[in-house]
């Protein structure tokens, strides 16, 4: 059993941010038959199933539907967000099963023409609000390494929204009851003209994850937003078909021996700072 499904419903986005890969495919929206299909088809198959791959979900009109169809398969529906959309659509995401949400606010540095006044403080509202349900916000900062230039600012908007003393975690802190902020390395997404890493590399592809595109290509992992290392299509054939197939398995066992068997996976940024939380299997 997987750990999570990224399961993409849109692949459009509101914003442009200069970390994200961005997708040349056809803009698209899942439809809710598309939805309750492959869900049936991946149902049992992963603990949490995460709404995002390339796209703004909250951009999908059916995301609430879609949220608690998921939850009554027995999925713990994850979303994840750039937030912008919150004052919006938050009222209706409150009233799903919604088990935790991501709020990613590195956006904020990656879309430096866009006016952002009032967003942290929007996002700690609609956080107070999940809070309140039983829900778990988590705010991230993903651009250690990187651009960093609004994270003091960002900080200080969490600081009078969450006061006193945060618990430090592993990745960050824990700034109230079910909220956190978590930190982590920029990395560069894997593109066919990124620069070539040598040496080790790792990747939890197909041993804690996979992602299926909003057409239903089914890829190793939440980064191939090109769908190029495509392992099969879900709505042409079933998961456990897909997973056991000779490229899968080559991925697999290439990574089992900290080596990349895919030349997208030798480019990816994230595979190779990965390497050093890599584990071996038991």
């Amino acid at each position: 059993m997987l750990k999570k499904i990224y399961l993409e419903i849109t692949d459009i986005c509101n914003l442009s941010c200069s970390f994200c890969h961005g997708t040349l495919r056809e803009p698209r929206m899942m439809s809710a038959e598309e939805f309750s299909s492959i869900t049936e088809k991946i149902r049992g198959r992963a603990e949490y199933l995460y709404f995002h791959l390339m796209g703004e979900p909250l951009m999908h009109p059916g995301l609430p539907a879609f949220i608690r169809m998921a939850s009554g398969k027995g999925f713990k529906p994850v979303l994840t967000t750039n937030g912008t959309l919150l004052p919006e659509r938050g009222g209706e995401i409150l009233q799903t099963p919604l088990y935790k949400i991501n709020i990613s606010l590195h956006s904020a540095e990656a879309n430096p023409g866009r006016a952002w006044k009032g967003y942290a403080e929007g996002c700690i509202a609609f956080a107070k609000s999940t809070a309140r349900k039983g829900i778990l916000t988590v705010f991230r900062l993903w651009n250690k390494g990187g651009l960093e230039t609004n994270n003091g600012a960002l900080l200080s908007v969490l600081k009078a929204g969450y006061p006193g003393e945060w618990e430090k975690t592993r990745s960050g802190y824990r700034l109230a009851d079910r909220t956190f902020i978590e930190f982590g390395e920029k990395f560069d997404w894997p593109d066919t003209h990124a620069q070539k890493h040598e040496g080790e590399m790792f990747c939890y592809a197909l041993r804690d994850q996979v992602g299926i595109l909003c057409d239903g290509t089914v890829v190793p992992c939440c980064l191939d937003a090109e769908g190029i290392m495509a392992l099969g299509n879900i709505h042409s054939s079933d998961l456990e078909a897909v997973l056991s197939s000779e490229k899968a398995r080559k991925i697999y066992d290439g990574f089992s021996s900290h080596r990349a068997s895919e030349e997208l996976c030798t480019r990816c940024g994230y595979a190779a700072v990965t390497k050093k939380y890599r584990v071996r299997d038991k």
